[in-house]
């Protein structure tokens, strides 16, 4: 596979990784630094073993990384730009209430 393929592909597979809302107010709740499961789980909402399958798939994309201190585990985030980008994501999403709003006026100055 060409380099800039591989990359492409790794790319996709962390985005798949961030593709769901637990998922996401995970990385969000990390973004205060390193917490340990037992705070991650109540944050996210939801039971253990699902918040768990979360933190792995994160872990697995390389958004998080792990660490075991005696019966704990404690997840942070590999690096802090992962929040960069949901600033982008709802950039994102106000210009697309702006243009839907824009659209909707005109609409109704047609009627």
């Amino acid at each position: 596979m060409e380099a800039k393929q591989k990359i492409y592909h790794l790319q996709a597979e962390i985005l798949k990784a961030l593709a769901h809302p637990v998922r996401i107010k995970i990385v969000e709740f990390l973004s205060r630094g390193e917490q340990c499961v037992c705070k991650i789980v109540p944050a996210a909402g939801g039971e253990r073993t699902g918040v768990s399958k979360h933190l792995s798939i994160l872990t697995r994309a390389g958004v998080l990384s792990a660490r075991k201190k005696g019966l704990y585990v404690y997840y942070s985030l590999k690096t802090k730009c992962a929040c960069n980008f949901f600033s982008c994501c709802e950039n994102l999403i106000s210009e697309q209430f702006r243009e839907r709003k824009e659209v909707n006026k005109a609409i109704l100055r047609r009627k």
